[in-house]
């Protein structure tokens, strides 16, 4: 999947203004969230875990208007508990963003 930044990146440099060093922990912040989301479903066993881990990370990607990781929860939302495809591609989604210094 093809890291699409553009509503996310704008997004944060809105919120950064013409500071650079608060754009870099802003994406930091993001980052180190949707890690932790990700790995939440990765400890999910049960529907109800799944489901309340991808919607957090739903409310994450609609919080910073991130288009692709909003797709990518609703994928995850209509999966089963531990789908290897999902978790890739977030995964992949998290590595793109992560070294795009924007």
């Amino acid at each position: 999947m093809v890291h699409e930044n553009g509503t996310l990146d704008a997004t944060l440099a809105a919120a950064a203004g013409d500071d650079p060093a608060l754009l870099a922990e802003l994406r930091a912040a993001f980052v180190e969230s949707l890690e932790r989301q990700i790995d939440l479903l990765r400890r999910a066993r049960c529907d109800g875990n799944w489901e309340v881990a991808a919607l957090r990370l739903r409310g994450l990607a609609a919080s910073f208007h991130a288009t692709a990781l909003l797709q990518l929860a609703d994928e995850a939302v209509a999966t089963a508990p531990g789908d290897p495809a999902i978790l890739r591609k977030l995964e992949d989604f998290t590595r793109a963003f992560a070294a795009d210094p924007a």
